[in-house]
């Protein structure tokens, strides 16, 4: 079931809140190049679920994890002043699998590519196996050989 208005309108002010922290306020050495791609809130607004990409290798994103990590307490308070609604959500972060799922169908698709022009040039050459027409030609009825037929009857 889709998220009802009100608990998409307070993911997406979380993902604003939290982005602009990570921008300006968490000073944490081991925080990459973070983005926040999105926010998903529980109906009853008690729990959020941040998603990010870190850009860098393996062991920058688990630095960055650590840094979030820690950081969770400073992100909830400030998005509970932020937002204003009666029970501060709980934050949990997720690493997005965005950035790897692209590229594997980025991969996918240079495949595909690369066999559609195999199966070009083996076409270029091809020749049919049987007539150039498969198809049945209609009967013609010559009108003589009718006039023969009625005069042998």
């Amino acid at each position: 079931m889709g998220q009802s208005h009100r608990s998409q309108k307070v993911a997406d002010r979380i993902k604003v809140v939290v982005a602009g922290l990570l921008e300006g306020k968490i000073k944490d050495p081991r925080l990459g190049f973070v983005t926040i791609t999105d926010t998903r809130v529980t109906g009853d607004l008690q729990h959020a679920s941040v998603f990010y990409t870190v850009l860098g290798d393996e062991t920058q994103r688990e630095a960055t994890a650590a840094a979030l990590k820690s950081a969770t307490g400073v992100i909830r308070s400030a998005v509970g002043k932020d937002i204003g609604t009666r029970i501060t959500p709980s934050i949990e972060f997720f690493l997005d699998g965005l950035p790897e799922s692209a590229l594997a169908l980025e991969s996918l698709l240079e495949t595909v590519h690369q066999r559609d022009a195999e199966v070009i040039a083996l076409r270029a050459n091809a020749q049919y196996a049987g007539e150039s027409d498969p198809y049945k030609a209609p009967r013609v009825i010559d009108e003589e050989n009718e006039e023969n037929e009625e005069e042998e009857e």
